[in-house]
């Protein structure tokens, strides 16, 4: 095989600029010499955390999400702010969805969600000493939804949970238990 070679880009303009995310349209040089264009959503860091109560039950949210228009179950997930790390983030990401404070996290691996058109990187963590609270979200409808691994790790399967992070997390708990 041929050693793959980097995009270089001949042009890039912003097409789009939100509060979340900035659309970028770039040229790029092609080792054959052809160019292509590549539409990339530029995302910042986030953090995904699988909870885990000292009982085993799985912490998860249930929520609206104008995307997809469904409501799917999760785990809690959100961005990295300026200046915090990932396991702040984590932190207050817990506190804000479900209410529940983290005594400790534990970073389980780090990936990019969906590299063809998009740079967010997410943080997965399993957060543990879970003590509960109550939520401090204002925008968004959330439900908490606590359940074992098993019933998550079924539901997986089932294809009732359909959110890429959450079937990473509960699956890969499901291994590593």
């Amino acid at each position: 095989m041929d050693v793959i070679e980097p995009e270089e880009t001949v042009a890039r303009e912003v097409v789009f600029s939100g509060k979340l995310i900035t659309v970028r349209k770039e040229t790029v040089s092609l080792p054959s010499g052809k160019t292509a264009t590549r539409e990339i959503v530029v995302h910042p860091e986030v953090v995904a955390i699988l909870p885990v109560l000292d009982d085993g039950r799985l912490v998860l949210v249930r929520q609206y999400r104008k995307s997809v228009d469904r409501i799917l179950l999760e785990i809690p997930a959100g961005g990295v702010d300026d200046g915090e790390s990932p396991e702040d983030a984590v932190r207050r990401e817990m506190v804000e969805e479900t209410g529940y404070r983290v005594a400790a996290t534990e970073h389980l691996c780090t990936f990019y969600t969906s590299p063809g058109f998009t740079t967010e990187k997410m943080h997965l963590y399993r957060a543990t000493g879970l003590s509960p609270g109550e939520p401090t979200e204002e925008t968004d409808q959330i439900e908490v939804v606590l359940m074992g691994p098993e019933e998550a790790a079924s539901q997986v399967g089932q294809g009732e949970i359909e959110d890429a992070k959450t079937i990473l997390a509960i699956l890969g708990y499901s291994l590593r238990s």
